[in-house]
């Protein structure tokens, strides 16, 4: 139980930072385009995390029987 809350905190931190770093690729996209790409790219990074996170913070499947 102890590591679905770390693990529900980590994602919590990992999903405002995403937010941000979206946000500031948005702004900069008109005045620095490269800068825009690094954000975006480091979005893109944080995502993949997130999703690592939401595959082992999800309840086991209860097996059926066939």
């Amino acid at each position: 139980m102890e590591n679905s809350n770390k693990i529900k905190e980590n994602q919590i931190k990992l999903q405002k930072r995403y937010k941000r770093l979206i946000e500031q690729a948005y702004n900069l996209r008109e005045t620095d385009s490269a800068m825009s790409d690094i954000s975006e790219f480091k979005a893109i990074k944080l995502l993949n995390k997130l999703n690592r996170l939401k595959y082992l913070s999800r309840e086991p499947a209860k097996q059926r029987l066939i």
